[in-house]
């Protein structure tokens, strides 16, 4: 294993599958990713509103990478460990005209920044925010060719805003390039489940995953393997699925939930739909990235037993 560093110097702000690789890993290699804040880097600690609205928003999602991972292949799943992520003691939150959950309320552009400490954040008193970081992007590059921008999520990956990607959580993307081609960025410091103004706590950050590589694994779209959040929840299983129906992307999502829970603890397909309507979770995670809705089907670890080697074929 070898651990390697990527500065902000390597970054893009489309999803492209013929961008060059600014770094090819083996699988079981560490990669630190220097990440900008949202903005990419246009936006700093003494900001203003003022030079809020003269960024330059194709700009927007910059995002770090990407890395090739030795022998990825179409059909193939990448597994991604979140193992740290260390934000740089601020961050911004901002209305944007046109944009958000609200746009008729809140017509006027606004920007706050914040003060971090490690853990919380006091700036907007007399609330105090806890922060658990993690990236609102990551992705690997999608099927299809040409540039896309890297607002919009996917089967890929890419701007899901999932708040559960924080360090000790595994996040598993489908291949669809030779050497998968990952990329993350969009680091939050803290973000509620709907992202409703367009942004989480949005802050630059250094993000430390490891890649594994699972091999005809034939994963359909992204699935979250996440981490206890209280002493009293033990980790949970997310599977997650976008669309501009968010019901079309919740039964998606349930779908393959049952088929995992089938294929790994032999439930008849009844028993684990019956499971997941008394135990399982359908969560919005983001309304803002228009057209495109994001949400989860998340069920608890601790509802089942441990099995040796999971199956996470969907397909």
């Amino acid at each position: 294993m070898s651990e390697h560093y990527l500065t902000t110097k390597s970054t893009h702000d489309r999803w492209n599958r013929d961008l060059a690789p600014q770094l090819e890993v083996e699988p079981g290699d560490v990669v630190k990713f220097d990440c900008f804040d949202s903005s990419g880097g246009q936006l700093g600690p003494s900001s203003t509103v003022d030079n809020f609205l003269k960024i330059d928003r194709s700009k927007i999602h910059t995002l770090t990478g990407p890395v090739a991972i030795e022998g990825a292949k179409p059909g193939d799943t990448l597994r991604v460990d979140v193992l740290n992520i260390q934000h740089k003691g601020w961050g911004w939150s901002s209305i944007t005209p046109g944009l958000g959950f609200l746009p008729d309320r809140f017509p006027d552009p606004f920007l706050f920044i914040w003060q971090l400490d490690e853990e919380s954040t006091d700036s907007l008193t007399p609330a105090v925010v806890p922060l658990r970081p993690f990236c609102g992007i990551m992705g690997v590059a999608p099927a299809t060719v040409g540039e896309m921008r890297t607002r919009p999520p996917g089967v890929f990956g890419g701007n899901m805003d999932v708040k559960d990607l924080v360090a000790g959580s595994t996040l598993y993307l489908p291949v669809f390039n030779d050497g998968a081609l990952f990329s993350l960025g969009d680091v939050h410091a803290a973000q509620g489940d709907g992202e409703i103004c367009i942004n989480g706590i949005e802050c630059p950050a250094v993000v430390t995953v490891r890649f594994t590589l699972l091999k005809g694994t034939r994963l359909s779209a992204p699935m979250l393997e996440t981490t206890q959040r209280s002493r009293t929840m033990s980790g949970e299983w997310t599977m997650v699925e976008s669309d501009e129906d968010p019901l079309r992307a919740a039964r998606r999502a349930l779908n393959r939930m049952i088929d995992f829970v089938v294929n790994n603890w032999q439930f008849s397909p009844e028993h684990a739909y019956l499971l997941c309507s008394v135990a399982m979770d359908l969560r919005i995670h983001q309304v803002v990235n228009a057209p495109l809705i994001t949400v989860g089907a998340t069920l608890p670890k601790a509802l089942l037993p441990l099995v040796r080697k999971i199956v996470i074929s969907n397909q």
